[in-house]
């Protein structure tokens, strides 16, 4: 597949996925569970249609590998969606976890005692920096527009500090589950679609444990008002609609950086993810008026211009790489 059609796919998939997860979570902010269930569920049965052959095929990575990674990717996919409902704004949640490489950096360093270079340093910091403005600024959002009471106001800001320190483990979790990752493909080679089917088929029973909340929420979407689908002609409940769709988007844009990684190098692949994320954040500020000071747009450029610095794009940019030369 050409790898504009890829970069596409990541567009069209992520960022309008983003829009129907805040339109899931501003009316119902507790539907994470629902949300990750209904993702997973949909990743996995076409997984075990297209991918294991109906059970058929052998897995190349052994099957206790999986349960690891999976257990660090359910919690990771869990505890994102849930700190939406601790008074984290979409915005935060997307800046946020724009700092997944100041956590794979951290534990680079501590796991696989890796070194890097005074430059790097340089932009992890810098996105620090950002990440540190947009939390502190949303802080005293949070505790500002909360209540008149103080006791509501200190409640309010409670629960969005263990918020944050939701998205700072999952952020930490996550890293580590690329580094186990990395590690096992460097053993068995890279398989990734099968990795993306046991990611997803095998935390499925977990979901039983979260069944009184996803039956609830499954009611909550029935009640909801009727949405006529266009061209179908089907009235289905509009929060139906909205997750059917959140669900179709999520594995567009799954199966787009899926792509995008086998036709091209990481460094534009974390290009492509980078800006992504930057449209996604500008598209929810200004389409539903997210509270946004010019601190955290400031907060915003430093997490991306640090992104920027720690791939050295100017580098790619001067000159096409060394296996490209050699085809020309």
């Amino acid at each position: 597949m050409h790898p504009g059609l890829a970069v596409g796919l990541v567009f069209a998939g992520c960022c309008s996925n983003v829009i129907f997860l805040e339109l899931l979570v501003r009316k119902h902010p507790g539907c994470g569970n629902i949300v990750t269930f209904a993702q997973f569920l949909f990743i996995a049965v076409e997984g075990f249609l297209f991918e294991v052959d109906l059970g058929r095929k052998r897995p190349a990575i052994p099957i206790r590998y999986y349960a690891v990674m999976v257990t660090m990717f359910f919690t990771v996919s869990v505890v994102n969606n849930y700190a939406l409902n601790l008074n984290i704004a979409m915005p935060l949640h997307m800046i946020f976890r724009s700092g997944s490489l100041i956590a794979n950096m951290i534990l680079g360093i501590i796991i696989l005692k890796k070194r890097y270079s005074v430059f790097k340093y340089t932009a992890i910091a810098l996105v620090s920096v950002g990440i540190f403005i947009c939390t502190f600024m949303s802080a005293k959002q949070v505790t500002s527009q909360s209540s008149v009471s103080d006791d509501d106001g200190f409640q309010a800001f409670a629960w969005w500090l263990l918020g944050i320190g939701a998205l700072t483990f999952a952020l930490l979790m996550s890293a580590r589950m690329g580094i186990f990752q990395e590690t096992l493909y460097k053993q068995f080679g890279k398989h990734s679609k099968e990795a993306l089917f046991y990611n997803h088929a095998l935390p499925l029973p977990g979901f039983i444990f979260l069944a009184s909340d996803i039956y609830e929420h499954a009611i909550r979407f029935s009640e909801s008002e009727p949405y006529q689908i266009p061209v179908v002609g089907v009235s289905i409940p509009v929060m139906w609609f909205y997750l059917l769709m959140n669900v179709i988007t999520q594995y567009v844009c799954i199966r787009g950086v899926f792509i995008l990684t086998t036709e091209c190098a990481s460094l534009t692949v974390t290009l492509v993810v980078t800006l992504r994320k930057f449209v996604s954040l500008i598209f929810s500020i200004l389409y539903f008026q997210n509270p946004f000071t010019p601190w955290h747009w400031l907060g915003t450029l430093c997490v991306f211009i640090g992104t920027l610095l720690y791939t050295e794009v100017w580098k790619h940019l001067r000159r096409p790489p060394p296996e490209e030369d050699k085809k020309k």
